[in-house]
């Protein structure tokens, strides 16, 4: 409770707030803003910028809002972007409903709405090309918006965020709103060095507070004992006298040890902590609940201590006991879209209805009126009826392969409360805005395209964080569903991790590369990459390293001083004896090589019937050779022992080289697997060793047989001489008569150990600094060489002719795009090859769908892919040697399904043949298209190309690709 003085402070505080652009916009609002909330705003009208990391559903996009608000009051530019072109949609729609959709424009690459508008909001990408291109949308840009700032760590796109970072124009104050990071202070001192005075605001409280459960069969049973969600929980750790908040709960715990000691597992459905957790879920929603199922349960729960065997719910079950509950609408993540559209299938089969009368005709009418302009003949193959059907009923799925307009339409319905269940893969948790009450995980692993992984604590957290909707229930909950092997104290590990680090991804590219060239010049471009986020945390790394050398040096000196001798120089003395311990191992790791190969040599050289005396192995003794293939990369003949066994010969069972004892002729007939004919062979070899002892005695053979010798090589024996002569040395030295000798040898041997140990820190901090400005040296060699930089008169570089095209073109393969357009590569293609072509430029095939190279549609493009294949594979070459990131192989997965719709087959057509969802051939398709548009507005080509281009676009940009729900 407050003191009369803190409240009298606090209304204080609010009457003056109240007279603020953040007062005024807080009377916009209909809920009042967290402290978190109002530290974000007040930073922004403060003038400073401000980078706020907090849970998912916490509201930090207020802060956003805020800086848009700013803009619009003072007569200024704000753009809002976004990693993904979805949540850039969902965005647009939000701003345009609350500022008019006058005052707000989108640009998503293929949208193009108002543009000229106060507010944009964009994807990050859009946002970079503008800074390059020197834009003059750029004008009284005064606000930033970097929504799920997080993306920077993104392997693929993450570099586009530092970028956009670095080059902003000073003036211009930036907003950026993270997902919580264990590193927020690091990213914000790093803001703070690149922007100026940046705010770093860290919450991680939920304001709608998050149950973690298990589903145990039909049950839902909580994870952890504690009577607090787990993020409600303070940072301090529990006291001494009060209940571990981590503790699992040991149901679940007794539930684990029972499966795996008998096979099967039980549950306990009693009373006691979950029986009345489940009982305060229930009161906590009673708006929600059927009150003769609250009943029914409350009976179920009463009958006490009652075991049943555990058996995972099926999909339709778990949606039923959720409803049950009153825990929906619910989002299941199942890795897997085939699965999400399984789930949706099996529920609507076994007859599960989440709507009623009123609810179905009001989806049903969206949905027709949402679908209307979907061309008729791409309804059935599109699965439009199933789709419908599961959306009446108030299910559906939502992943990439579904068309974005269904996708929008799952986003929309769900929202308004329409639609209770989504199946949905873990791509709805990338920024996209649809809280639950419930968020079901039906996996912990998932397959990431090479092997089935465990998920991360920070994947955990950014699925579970859609639980829970603000201002609408009181609690969210998290469930996942107990599986055969399930390790409670896992899930608890996972469930109680809250953050994760940001990284850094960022390496310079040939475009940004490029562009920073033309716009600074090299040793101000080499400044601008010392100063991203990727050298700020490998300069803070070197930070701990170098200290790490100081305290190593520190201890040298110590040891140094420990191995003093009064009789002599010891550290000389030390080095001899490191020289000949070197010289040492060397010449036997020489023999010891030189053995080995006289040895393979021997072996070589046996043939079936050589005799031969085995010195050690697994069987010594004598044997026959049975059968050698003198072909292979390591010979391992097989023999026969005495004792009548069967083995393959190697090195491994010699100390040198083998000759044979003797030879004898092994019938043709004979055969190894009879053995008849293994004593009978055994037989002749015994009676040739005894012919061949009475000819020459001074042969008796033996497993004892001396082996024949080897001869050193030059170098071997040279190795031999020094070791003499410095053992000579040393015993000249005159600490070699020091009484203590022995104890400064060990001192000596802990300061070389430690030598070596600091050097190689030392090694890593030299390769640590400059990595990025090294980068873009090599990135400029290989430009220089490709005649895409030339040398100015004051010793700099700019870009030629052809660099300055590769400033417009974006991409992963922005230089193979580039190399291909000049050497003509595109010239003699039609609209529909051209499209074509530029996807196997863009299309990136799931690693098992690589096939061998598919026979070409037409011959223009036959030659105009060999092409570009030679250009690759020269251009990787060239990447090898400059050690930098090879560029990816042109994909040739998707040439027929692009040239069969730019040439007007309709979808069923496209998609007959090929696993390629609906969805992902339209994001393709306009990936297509982007790439299209920025080929035809590189500069100083051919006008013909640019209509080609256009004309390609036009191909391409029909149907269901043309078809976008977005308001305009």
């Amino acid at each position: 409770m407050s003191s009369p003085a803190q409240r009298y402070q606090a209304a204080k505080a609010r009457s003056a707030r109240a007279r603020t652009r953040l007062g005024e916009f807080q009377r916009t609002n209909a809920f009042d803003l967290d402290e978190f909330q109002l530290q974000g705003c007040a930073a922004l009208e403060a003038g400073r910028g401000v980078l706020v990391a907090a849970p998912t559903g916490s509201g930090k996009t207020i802060v956003g809002e805020f800086a848009v608000y700013l803009a619009l009051a003072r007569g200024l530019k704000a753009f809002y972007t976004t990693p993904i072109k979805a949540l850039s949609n969902q965005k647009y729609s939000d701003l345009a409903d609350k500022y008019g959709s006058e005052n707000v424009g989108l640009l998503t690459g293929d949208t193009n709405i108002n543009p000229d508008a106060p507010v944009i909001v964009m994807t990050t990408e859009v946002l970079r090309n503008m800074l390059y291109a020197g834009s003059e949308a750029l004008d009284d840009l005064a606000y930033v918006v970097m929504d799920e700032v997080h993306y920077l760590a993104d392997r693929f796109r993450g570099a586009v965020w530092e970028e956009v970072i670095i080059h902003l124009p000073s003036e211009v104050q930036l907003a950026s709103l993270s997902a919580t990071v264990s590193n927020a202070e690091e990213f914000g001192a790093w803001l703070d060095t690149v922007r100026g005075d940046t705010d770093v605001i860290v919450t991680e409280h939920r304001p709608v507070p998050l149950w973690q459960h298990v589903m145990v069969g039909r049950d839902i049973v909580d994870l952890f004992a504690s009577d607090t969600p787990f993020d409600q929980l303070p940072d301090a750790a529990p006291g001494p006298s009060g209940p571990d908040p981590f503790e699992v709960n040991p149901e679940l715990t007794k539930l684990a040890r029972s499966e795996a000691g008998a096979g099967r597992g039980r549950y306990a459905h009693g009373a006691g902590r979950n029986g009345q957790r489940r009982g305060r879920l229930r009161d906590s929603q009673l708006r929600d609940q059927d009150r003769g199922a609250q009943a029914g349960s409350a009976a179920a729960a009463a009958r006490g201590q009652q075991l049943s065997v555990v058996r995972k719910a099926s999909r339709t079950q778990v949606i039923t006991a959720l409803d049950r509950q009153g825990l929906l609408p619910a989002i299941t993540f199942i890795f897997s879209r085939a699965g999400c559209d399984a789930a949706v299938k099996q529920c609507a089969e076994s007859g599960l209805w989440l709507t009623n009368e009123d609810e179905q005709r009001e989806i049903a009418r969206r949905v027709d009126e949402a679908c209307r302009e979907v061309p008729a003949d791409d309804l059935e193959v599109l699965g439009y009826w199933s789709w419908r059907d599961g959306l009446i009923r108030g299910l559906a799925a939502h992943h990439a392969g579904m068309l974005p307009t269904f996708k929008e339409v799952v986003e929309q319905l769900f929202v308004d409360g329409l639609v209770r269940a989504v199946f949905a893969t873990e791509t709805l948790a990338l920024g996209v805005n649809m809280p639950a009450r419930s968020v079901v995980l039906e996996k912990l692993d998932k397959y990431n395209g090479e092997a089935h992984v465990a998920i991360t604590a920070g994947e955990y957290t950014q699925l579970t964080g859609r639980a829970g909707r603000r201002g609408i229930d009181v609690e969210g909950h998290a469930v996942v569903l107990w599986q055969p092997g399930t390790d409670p104290a896992a899930v608890a590990g996972l469930a109680s991790k809250r953050t994760y680090p940001l990284n850094s991804s960022f390496q310079p590219t040939y475009n940004m590369s490029m562009n920073l060239l033309a716009q600074f010049g090299r040793p101000r471009a080499r400044e601008i990459l010392e100063s991203s986020f990727a050298q700020f945390q490998a300069d803070r790394s070197v930070v701990g390293l170098a200290r790490q050398v100081r305290s190593r040096q520190e201890s040298l000196a110590g040891y140094a001083e420990s191995m003093t001798c009064h009789l002599g120089d010891f550290s000389e003395y030390a080095r001899m004896l490191r020289e000949l311990t070197d010289l040492e191992n060397a010449a036997d790791r020489q023999k010891s090589h030189l053995r080995r190969s006289a040895a393979e040599e021997s072996l070589e050289r046996l043939r079936p019937g050589d005799v031969v005396a085995v010195p050690g192995g697994g069987t010594p003794g004598i044997a026959v050779v049975v059968s050698a293939d003198a072909s292979a990369h390591v010979p391992r003949p097989t023999i026969l022992t005495l004792e009548k066994q069967i083995r393959r010969l190697s090195i491994h069972d010699l100390a040198g080289p083998i000759a044979p004892v003797t030879k004898l002729r092994i019938p043709k007939a004979f055969n190894v697997k009879l053995a008849k004919d293994r004593r009978d062979l055994c037989a002749a070899v015994r009676h040739a060793l005894a012919a061949s002892n009475e000819r020459a005695p001074e042969h008796a053979t033996g497993a004892g047989r001396r082996a024949p010798e080897f001869q050193l090589s030059d170098a071997a024996t040279g190795q031999e001489r020094a070791i003499t002569d410095l053992r000579r040395r040393l015993r000249a030295h005159p600490c070699h008569g020091c009484g203590e000798r022995e104890s400064h040898a060990r001192w000596s041997e802990r300061w070389w150990t430690l030598r070596r140990e600091t050097d190689a820190l030392e090694r890593q901090i030299q390769g640590r600094t400059n990595t990025i400005a090294k980068t873009f040296d090599r990135v400029c060699d290989v430009l220089c060489g490709y005649g895409y930089l030339e040398p100015t008169p004051e010793g700099d570089l700019r870009p030629s002719t052809d660099g300055q095209r590769l400033r417009r073109i974006y991409g992963e393969k922005d230089l193979l795009v580039s190399l291909c357009l000049r050497d003509g590569a595109l010239d003699d293609l039609d609209a529909a090859e051209l499209a074509t072509l530029v996807c196997t430029l863009v299309y990136q095939a799931k690693r098992d769908d690589r096939g061998l190279r598919p026979r070409m549609p037409s011959v223009s493009l036959e030659t105009a892919v060999d092409a570009v294949m030679r250009q690759w594979s020269a251009l990787a070459d060239v990447e090898e040697a400059h050690k930098l990131p090879l560029t990816g192989e042109p994909e040739l997965g998707l040439v027929w399904p692009m040239y069969k719709w730019a040439k007007g087959r309709g979808l069923k057509d496209v998609l007959s043949g090929t696993d390629l969802a609906a969805g992902d051939f339209v994001r393709w398709a306009k990936q297509v298209i982007d790439s299209l548009d920025q080929l035809a507005k590189v500069p100083a080509l051919n006008p013909a190309f640019a209509r080609l281009c256009v004309a390609a676009i036009n191909s391409v940009r029909r149907g269901v690709v043309a078809y976008s729900a977005v308001v305009q």
